[in-house]
């Protein structure tokens, strides 16, 4: 099983300089990957201009989007936005799409929140992919380009956490990039059961299988804390009082050997993938991380 980082975008007080020493510590390994999310109505960089920087920044590690919301972007836009960091990364994007979870990313960009719907998200990867594939999608001279380095466009993964949407997403998708809030890993694996049935029925091979968690490095009471202030931050479309009554329960805290063994667990049911999630941007935490993540691959 690999390990992935994501970035602390989500995170308050950004700047170029903390991102781009999250984004070389990543690089320089064990992690597999360098994820980040999409939010609109919030203080995140914007995804598709950090995929330049991060495609720039880094030589080695995968970048994956965790996720992208198609219906917030024009198709075509978004398509030449991604093979154009497909190009600059040299044939490192992964592309999770989702749905995404508030309407009021889709109501900031003018998008209808009616087409937050599973159909809709699919016709629009659907043009991305003729976008990637050099068709003429309009009666232009020339394509839309540049022509991504991975032929026929990036590894696509859905974002997702039911079933339904993962039956759905066997007809497009790569595999999945889920989370899990309560690292129940029983519950995860029968997710992972529905993606391998319905990409078997639907005769392509075995689905990548990812699933992300927040984490917090440390004493137990000061890292719990850590989660529950960036919860109530993340989750602000969400009454606090909700927030602090999930926190104690979401994520998880602890330390490296507490961290090792959840890796363990996840490794046991066939886990591809688990994308860490921080709740701070403390370099600290990030190199403890990296040596728990070397020892464990």
């Amino acid at each position: 099983m690999r390990v992935g980082m994501t970035m602390p975008v989500m995170e308050p007080d950004l700047d170029a300089a903390t991102l781009r020493t999250w984004a070389t510590i990543v690089d320089e390994g064990p992690f597999s990957s360098l994820c980040w999310g999409e939010r609109i109505a919030f203080d995140n960089p914007e995804s598709l201009t950090l995929l330049g920087a991060l495609a720039a920044w880094t030589d080695r590690v995968r970048l994956v989007t965790t996720v992208i919301v198609p219906q917030l972007h024009d198709p075509v836009m978004c398509a030449k936005a991604l093979a154009t960091g497909d190009l600059i990364s040299g044939g490192r994007l992964t592309v999770g799409f989702g749905v995404g979870g508030r309407h009021e990313d889709y109501q900031a960009v003018g998008a209808d929140p009616k087409t937050q719907t599973m159909r809709d998200m699919a016709e629009r990867i659907a043009i991305m992919r003729r976008v990637w594939a050099g068709e003429r999608i309009t009666d232009s001279v020339l394509p839309v380009g540049p022509p991504p380095v991975q032929p026929g466009g990036p590894r696509l993964l859905v974002g997702t956490i039911g079933p339904k949407t993962v039956r759905s997403a066997a007809a497009w998708a790569d595999g999945l990039a889920g989370t899990t809030l309560d690292l129940d890993v029983g519950k995860q694996n029968e997710l992972f059961d529905v993606a391998r049935q319905a990409w078997a029925q639907a005769g392509k091979p075995a689905p990548h299988l990812a699933t992300s968690f927040w984490f917090a490095l440390g004493p137990a009471e000061a890292a719990r804390e850590q989660v529950r202030t960036h919860l109530r931050r993340y989750m602000n479309w969400i009454p606090a009082e909700y927030v602090d009554a999930m926190a104690p329960t979401t994520g998880w805290s602890g330390d490296e050997e507490q961290l090792a063994a959840v890796l363990r667990e996840f490794a046991a049911v066939g886990t591809d993938e688990v994308h860490l999630i921080p709740t701070s941007t403390d370099v600290d935490q990030l190199r403890r991380v990296a040596e728990v993540v070397h020892d464990f691959t």
